[in-house]
């Protein structure tokens, strides 16, 4: 099985900071990985990596097909095509219904057809369970179906990965819980997730391969911590 994310001695930088070095980093279709580390540890930055916001300037560097060392500007688009990306704080457009923001999502992305664009746009929200509410503008839903939006508009162009960058962040625990379901389902469907994460609650409600970032490393969380020592996990988060 060929890995959708393979990182080789890479460092992270932002602009003239090393941010992250030597990361090493393989996953594989239909896994589900946290990110874990404190405030400024490097997990956004690796994301912005993967996502070719940053460049990959050290190591080797593939994610869904594309060589993110030396990309080129006119291939990143085809990349971010293979990936979805969930944001904490949503980024929708508050002066367009649900349905117009993924609309325009798809039409950024090459669509043209009006019948095809509907039929995905409807495909999405039944996955997410708001096909009832395609009418209705951000501001009209709660947090939590505006992080399932966020999530529909993720899954649009059917992508390989999608990065999650504190996804629950906004969201109370029951409905952060109904999130995470959600994000293991859509995992179990060979699409890879990488989630950025603060919320330690879930990752001993659903403990899955962790990665921490620390003092400059990324580093594998063994499965003990991840299951039974929440409290050192919440110290070093």
């Amino acid at each position: 099985m060929e890995p959708v994310i393979s990182l080789s001695h890479v460092s992270i930088w932002q602009q003239l900071t090393l941010i992250l070095e030597d990361v090493n980093l393989q996953v594989n279709p239909g896994e589900f990985i946290y990110l874990i580390g404190k405030v400024g540890s490097g997990k956004t930055s690796l994301l912005k990596t993967l996502y070719a916001d940053l460049p990959l300037k050290d190591g080797e560097g593939w994610i869904a097909g594309h060589q993110l060392h030396g990309i080129k500007e006119k291939e990143v688009p085809l990349l971010r095509r293979k990936i979805g990306m969930v944001f904490q704080d949503f980024q929708l457009l508050d002066d367009r219904s649900i349905y117009d923001n993924l609309a325009f999502v798809l039409g950024a992305t090459g669509w043209k057809d009006r019948q095809l664009i509907r039929n995905r746009i409807e495909e999405v929200l039944e996955r997410v369970d708001l096909h009832y509410k395609d009418d209705k503008y951000p501001h009209q839903v709660s947090g939590g179906e505006q992080q399932r939006v966020v999530i529909a508009r993720a899954l649009l162009n059917d992508p390989e990965i999608i990065l999650a960058d504190e996804p629950t962040g906004n969201l109370d625990p029951a409905t952060s819980e109904e999130l995470m379901k959600l994000l293991i389902s859509i995992s179990h469907n060979k699409r890879a997730i990488l989630m950025a994460t603060h919320d330690y609650g879930m990752i001993r409600k659903f403990p899955s391969r962790t990665y921490r970032c620390e003092s400059g490393k990324l580093s594998p969380v063994e499965p003990s911590q991840n299951y039974f020592d929440f409290e050192q996990l919440m110290r070093m988060g």
